[in-house]
């Protein structure tokens, strides 16, 4: 993708970030300075986004590794202010694999969010809800509800979204392709 620079690679992989990314970091700086907040303030706001895009790495993987078990490449992974992008060389030909492919993405965030509410359960470091913001609260209770809303917001069945392949690949296993194509599509808008 024009724009982007490789900041890794694993597996064989790169991961990419896009120019537009830096606008993102940008306005986090730009927001907690102007709000008044002191340089560790910036830098925990910066640090969280950095936590939760290294989430949507992970969730992109996700995908990608799946996509692996069923002979698929992916060219690469991007990273873009609104999410991150896995670009397989194609797609599943089977209904099902589409399926284990879209689900793999939310299924680490789920493991992820899982994993962290272990981590604040032993930890006993829970903050009430009421007191969370994207700013404020326990910085590892911030993430998992992060994670958390990254699962429900990717499951909405809005075609090309994982929800919307997930709906697609159920569809596709009694329908022509195309016409479950179709139907997730519409029913996405």
């Amino acid at each position: 993708m024009k724009w982007s620079w490789k900041i890794g690679e694993f597996r064989g992989i790169g991961v990419y970030m896009h120019a537009t990314f830096l606008i993102l970091i940008g306005f986090i700086v730009l927001s907690h300075w102007s709000a008044g907040s002191g340089l560790a303030k910036t830098l925990e706001g910066v640090g969280f986004i950095l936590a939760l895009f290294a989430c949507v790495v992970l969730h992109e993987f996700g995908h990608a590794l799946m996509a692996a078990r069923y002979g698929i490449k992916t060219r690469d992974i991007t990273l873009l202010p609104i999410g991150g992008l896995a670009r397989l060389e194609r797609m599943p030909d089977k209904p099902l694999q589409e399926l284990w492919v879209a689900l793999a993405g939310p299924a680490v965030n789920v493991v992820i969010a899982a994993a962290l509410f272990v981590l604040l359960q032993v930890t006993n470091a829970w903050a009430p809800l009421e007191q969370l913001s994207v700013e404020s609260g326990p910085f590892l209770q911030r993430l998992m509800v992060v994670n958390v809303i990254l699962v429900v917001f990717n499951m909405l069945p809005a075609f090309p979204m994982d929800g919307g392949r997930v709906l697609r690949a159920l569809l596709a296993t009694r329908l022509e392709y195309t016409r479950a194509t179709q139907i997730a599509a519409s029913i996405g808008q």
